[in-house]
Parts: C-alpha cells; structure tokens; sequence
C-alpha cells in the first residue's frame, strides 16, 4: 500500500493541472527542512525526474518545482544522482528558452551541483569534442550582459559557478584560453554593485592564478584589467600621491586619485592578495609586480587594514616580496 509521500509524489505527475500545482507546492514546502527533505530522498527515482519534468511548464509549477531541486541538490548524494539523469544539460536547455522565468534558480542549481566534480565535468562537457566548453562560454556571456541594475538579476549566481568550475585544472585551462578570452570577460564584473557577483570574480581569479606557473603568459595578456581587479581592493582608502601614480598604468592611477567607496567584503581581499602573490611567485609574473607599482599599493593598503586574516594575506605577499628584493628591485620593465 502506498504511503502519503509516495501518492503525494506520484501527483506531481497527475493530469491534472490544479494536482500538479498543489503537490508541487507541498514537496517545495517540505525541502524547506531536513527532516522534509530526507524523507523525500527516499523517492528521489521518481521524484526527482518529477520535477525535472515540470521545469518546462507554466511558472506556476516550474518556479516551485525549481526552488525544491535547489534544496535537493544541497544533498550531495542527491545532487550527484540530478547530474546522473541530464540536469545540468535540462537547466541549460531550459535557461535559455526565451520564454524562461526561472533562470536565477536555475543558475543556483547550477551552483549546488558544480560543487560535485561530477557536476563540473558535465557542465564543463568533458568528453564532448566538438560542444566541450559551450555551456560555460554562454554563462560569461550571459553573466557580463545581464544587468546587475535590475530588479531582477537572474545569472548574479553564475560567478558563484565560475568559482566552482575554476576549482578544477579543466575549469582553469577553459576560462585561461586566450582564444576565448572568457577571464578577460569576466574581471570586468569586479566593479559590479552586486556582492555576490564581486565574490564570484575574485574567486574565479584567484583559483585562475592557481596556474600561474604555466599560464602565466596568458594571465600577463590581460594585465590591462587584471591589476585594477586586484589592486584597487587592497589599495586602502587614501587617495595616492602624484609620485606614486606616476608609476602606475593611467588605469590604476586614475582609480587611486580620488576618494574610493572600501571594498567591506574581506574574503574579496584575502583572495586579491592570495591571487597577487601566486603572480608575483614566477620571475616575469614578479616584475609585472613591480611595473605597476604594486608594492607601494600592497604598503598603503596594509596600514589601512583592521581584518587579521587580511593582515596575515598583506604580510605573506610582504614577506615575499622582501625575500626577493636581493634578486628583484623597483624597476619600470613590462612584461611582454
């Protein structure tokens, strides 16, 4: 005889309209807690295609049915069984429908199931000769187009993705391709009003730069924005001397010749400051440091700084900085 929960998940496939709605509703409620979601897990095989079926439908059931696979997918075992049956490739077939209403939860999805290495590889398309990088080089562009002045920002949560994939060395290698040019799109989102989109920018850099002793070239490439995005959020709040800007390249100096609203977030400047030192660890990387001025940033910037996690960040780069001087002075050489 079947229980409650499984005739209650068995509706979600009713033909009904106004079954389907209230059974959707129910199960949104019931991921909204542990003890509801666990419960639920016991039927994630039909379950689960259940609601996939119903992110296509009217935003009735879609946004419910979407906002219960968010919360199921903060299950890890039932998050690796979503990325199993196709979920990433549906949330990206269903993402860019034109008639999509649901796309900041499916980003979110997104988010939650590229925590899996699993989930990285299928939005990474690994495998896929001919298609492998499609969906991320649609998730930048949509992530650089989109507003962050609207009222509504339905790919904010994308930066929080690029984190997730440039945690892996697959991840890096795509978004480093100069040929794609995909990290060059994405540092100029490192001034955006929105937090959660500067998070996922400083992130997605500072895991880039874990590459830096082999893609250091290209990282250089883009060094045009690449500094500002690390620089001016240890840069501290005091507006810079003409002496000191005029070592600077016209971006930077321009950005420290006034008053600066402070970057409040201090993961955003840990991350600054660890990407900064995996550059300035490589020779070539250490004198484009220095061809900016950076030292002088990274001075000023520390007597600012209260945080001591931050602190601990500025003294690791000082200390290096310090230990290479023997080998390494002020100079104004550019790195080709």
């Amino acid at each position: 005889m079947a229980t409650e929960l499984e005739e209650l998940v068995g509706f979600l496939s009713s033909p009904s309209p106004t079954v389907t709605k209230a059974a959707v509703d129910i199960v949104r409620g019931l991921t909204g807690s542990e003890d509801g979601l666990q419960s639920l897990a016991n039927y994630a095989k039909i379950l689960l295609p259940s609601l996939a079926r119903l992110l296509s439908g009217k935003k009735e059931v879609s946004e419910p049915a979407a906002e219960a696979l968010v919360n199921l997918s903060q299950n890890s075992g039932l998050a690796a069984k979503m990325v199993e049956m196709g979920m990433i490739n549906a949330a990206m077939d269903i993402l860019y429908k034109p008639d999509s209403s649901i796309g900041r939860l499916l980003a979110m999805l997104l988010v939650n199931l590229t925590q899996l290495d699993v989930g990285v590889a299928s939005l990474l398309q690994t495998g896929e000769e001919k298609m492998q990088g499609l969906y991320v080089m649609k998730l930048v562009r949509s992530f650089c187009r989109s507003s962050d002045e609207a009222r509504e920002d339905p790919f904010e949560h994308v930066g929080s993705v690029l984190v997730n994939i440039s945690k892996q060395e697959a991840g890096r290698k795509l978004l480093l391709d100069p040929r794609r040019g995909l990290l060059k799109q994405i540092i100029r989102q490192f001034d955006s009003s929105s937090p959660l989109r500067r998070k996922g920018v400083s992130g997605t850099i500072r895991n880039c730069c874990f590459e830096a002793e082999s893609q250091l070239q290209n990282l250089l490439l883009i060094s045009e924005f690449l500094w500002p995005a690390l620089l001016l959020p240890v840069a501290g709040n005091k507006i810079y001397s003409e002496q000191d800007r005029s070592k600077m390249p016209l971006e930077l100096g321009s950005a420290l010749s006034i008053e600066r609203e402070p970057v409040d977030d201090p993961e955003i400047r840990v991350q600054a400051l660890e990407a900064i030192y995996l550059i300035s660890l490589q020779e070539a990387g250490l004198r484009a440091f220095w061809s900016v001025n950076g030292p002088r940033i990274i001075q000023v910037g520390y007597e600012d700084e209260e945080d001591p996690k931050v602190m601990g960040a500025y003294e690791q780069l000082g200390s290096m900085l310090i230990n290479s001087s023997g080998t390494e002075e002020p100079t104004t050489e550019t790195s080709n």
